[in-house]
């Protein structure tokens, strides 16, 4: 096949990277990869590919699932700048991508304010607004009490929309980097330079990508057989990955040991980066609502969406930090500074449930409970060290080096590949069109219990 091919089925592989496609599609993407390629794939990267792409949607009958293939976007901007063309003069028509684009929309928000005399930020409406004296004085004579008004109105609702809008974007950045690392952000060149590696990358966050399973237990593990095949491919040509690359979603020794130590320093550098900014995620949910902390047991007014995406994304730069620390042989940094694990809010029927199958709370549940907050940490308000860590475990019998309390993660075997489920709220249901029926009346949700009771008694 001409080349251009392989780069088209690239650039297809490369914008899975934020979308969330289901593993086994992304297998069958990377059959047409290979095949585009004319590479020759050994017999376990063969079968393992095989295994998986048996259960896409371009394979099964249906060739369709109830689960969104992308993680949900905020709603932007558009109706109000459309709103703000019609009323203000220098705004023009923008195009629909403009109400996405927070820098836009302040532009907006800024140029439509000087023509009624209003600073950015002046969104008291019984303040700051000009009465009439101030508006003939501004040039606005000839525009009623009743227009400005309006004016004033829209411009305040927009700087509250950019508000929300930055508050929402960045939470679908946290919540891709919690559950794919940094793979969302590597560029195309970076991420296609090398067929296998890329291969590599885009199976992994596919499967770092899956939703969360309604249990007391422990989620689907990410690196299975299919993972590890691939992996294995990078292995035997080491000359020709792209270990940065790889590294920026599978902070394992064996690949950092591959990466240069300035490359290192620039992943960790990053990572930092995302620990702050995380950390003020974290610190916002936590003053709107203090929560149950020995517990961690969600209660009326906690935000537990924006907790657990943060707590997630949290864990995972953690992890990746704490792995090019000991790369980089900085380990006694964590004689200083070792920041605990932060865990997710869980339901309360979630937490009766593991109390009498496993006989209490995750032992990770009291170590997080009696060490300093992260936020606490990072501004240097309050000391952890490692061996405060190493205590608090030792307190709850828990092995700090197991549980990756003072250390990087520990290496995983790879686990059997299963198919993923089609999931309502959590809960697996076998067959997608009923899945959606589910899910349209509200089953599993909490929400609409009597009317979905009615519809389906």
């Amino acid at each position: 096949m001409p080349s251009t091919t392989v780069e088209q089925l690239l650039r297809e592989l490369h914008a899975t990277l934020a979308l969330r496609k289901r593993p086994e599609d992304v297998a069958r993407l990377l059959q047409d990869v290979y095949a585009a390629a004319g590479t020759e794939l050994d017999p376990d990267t063969r079968d393992a590919l095989a295994k998986a792409a048996e259960h896409s949607l371009r394979n099964l009958w249906h060739g369709y699932t109830s689960m969104r293939e992308e993680f949900a976007r905020p709603v932007g901007a558009q109706r109000q700048l459309a709103r703000a063309a019609v009323l203000f003069e220098g705004v023009p028509e923008l195009p629909d991508s403009a109400g996405d684009d927070p820098a836009r929309i302040e532009e907006v928000v800024r140029r439509a304010g000087e023509e009624i005399g209003r600073a950015y930020g002046q969104n008291d409406f019984g303040l700051d607004r000009l009465d009439r004296a101030g508006r003939a004085e501004a040039g606005l004579g000839e525009v009623s009490k009743r227009q400005y008004n309006k004016r004033f109105r829209l411009l305040r609702r927009m700087e509250a929309k950019l508000a929300r809008l930055l508050h929402e974007q960045r939470r679908r950045e946290i919540a891709l980097t919690g559950k794919g690392a940094l793979a969302h952000g590597l560029p195309y060149e970076l991420f296609a330079a090398d067929v296998d590696t890329a291969a590599f990358i885009a199976y992994v966050t596919a499967r770092g990508y899956m939703r969360s399973i309604f249990t007391n237990g422990r989620q689907r593990q990410v690196y299975d057989e299919v993972a590890e095949a691939l992996f294995r491919r990078l292995q035997a040509s080491p000359e020709r990955t792209g270990w940065y690359a790889v590294a920026h979603v599978h902070p394992r020794a064996e690949v950092l040991a591959q990466v240069s130590d300035q490359d290192l320093a620039r992943l960790l550098v990053r990572w930092n980066g995302v620990l702050r900014e995380v950390a003020g995620l974290l610190e916002d949910a936590w003053n709107r609502q203090p929560l149950e902390r020995t517990t961690m047991v969600v209660r009326r007014g906690n935000d537990s969406s924006t907790w657990n995406q943060a707590a997630q994304a949290w864990n995972t730069a953690r992890a990746h930090w704490f792995a090019l620390v000991a790369e980089l042989g900085e380990d006694r940094i964590l004689d200083r500074f070792c920041p605990g694990k932060v865990p997710r809010l869980m339901a309360a029927d979630v937490a009766n449930w593991r109390r009498r199958t496993h006989g209490g709370l995750h032992p990770d549940t009291y170590v997080w409970a009696d060490l300093p907050l992260p936020w606490e940490v990072l501004r240097g308000e309050q000391q952890c060290p490692r061996s405060l860590v190493e205590r608090v475990c030792a307190r709850y019998k828990v092995d700090p080096v197991a549980g990756a309390w003072t250390t990087a993660r520990p290496a995983v075997r790879a686990v059997a590949f299963q198919r993923t489920p089609e999931l309502v709220h959590g809960v697996a249901v076998r067959d997608p069109l009923m899945a959606s029926a589910l899910r349209s009346a509200g089953i599993f949700s909490g929400k609409g219990k009597r009317a979905a009771a009615e519809e389906w008694a």
